[in-house]
């Protein structure tokens, strides 16, 4: 892995300098759009509308439109902005890992130790590890700064942005403010349901089979030759019936049981 910034985590008394890496990639086939008669890439220019001319992305830059005014940022603006400077990785508290909520977390970086001895590195992992606990960290990288958890996976120190509160919307769904009855033998069953398809969670185990097929796709085009018309049949689930309610539930969580019990003996045998 190439790293994409370097710094230095910070609290108290005590520096950390890291090298921080993505710790994910996009997987996903790469495509871009052609003209369908006779396969041209069609490409977007950047133009200007006031001048109409085709602008190089070195001469462009940012702006801000209020109350009908134009305000040009200029790349040097931004680079004036004393967080665009900073390489440090503020810690400002430690909270108990339960408190961070899964909705707010963004990206994940990899820390890796940037000095002759890693100690610091890995003192601050125990200390996660045995306090567990989460540290919130400010930082700035690609010119915004960020609000970010720091947590420990296996040996390596995990950066993980957050999005700030504003940019988590409230979910306030009437439909969920009426009341509703559920009664002792329908949460039975429902647990009962989940317990046949209890498991321990393999991610190597899932497979993206749009992107799968999608290659296969591609490789039997480049096998037959430029122009092929390749005729390939892609296997569907079934769609679930929509737009009618299930009347009797307990009948529908005694069937999914069922369902589930019968699937796992016929694998068993």
């Amino acid at each position: 892995m190439r790293s994409i910034w370097k710094g230095a985590l910070t609290f108290g008394l005590v520096n950390v300098p890291v090298k921080v890496y993505s710790a994910i990639e996009d997987h996903d086939v790469p495509l871009h759009q052609v003209h369908a008669e006779d396969g041209g890439r069609i490409r977007y220019a950047r133009t200007c509308e006031v001048c109409g001319q085709t602008v190089a992305y070195a001469d462009i830059d940012r702006a801000y439109v209020e109350d009908g005014q134009t305000i040009v940022l200029t790349k040097d603006d931004i680079a004036a902005l004393p967080a665009e400077k900073s390489r440090e990785i503020d810690v400002v508290e430690f909270v108990p890992s339960d408190q961070v909520d899964l909705l707010t977390l963004d990206r994940p970086y990899y820390l890796e130790p940037d000095s002759k001895s890693p100690k610091a590195y890995v003192l601050l992992r125990k200390t996660l590890e045995s306090t567990d606990r989460t540290a919130i960290v400010r930082f700035t990288l690609r010119q915004k700064t960020r609000l970010a958890a720091l947590r420990v996976r296996g040996d390596v120190l995990v950066l993980q942005t957050l999005l700030w509160a504003d940019e988590v919307r409230e979910a306030n769904f009437p439909s969920l403010q009426e009341g509703v009855t559920i009664s002792d033998k329908e949460l039975e069953l429902s647990a009962s349901l989940v317990e046949s398809y209890s498991a321990d969670f393999d991610p190597d185990s899932f497979v993206d089979e749009y992107q799968k097929e999608l290659r296969t796709l591609i490789d039997a085009k480049i096998e037959a030759g430029e122009g092929f018309d390749a005729s390939v049949t892609f296997a569907e689930e079934g769609e679930s019936a929509t737009g009618g309610e299930v009347i009797d539930l307990m009948e529908a969580l005694r069937a999914s049981v069922e369902r589930s019990k019968a699937a796992k003996a016929k694998d068993a045998g």
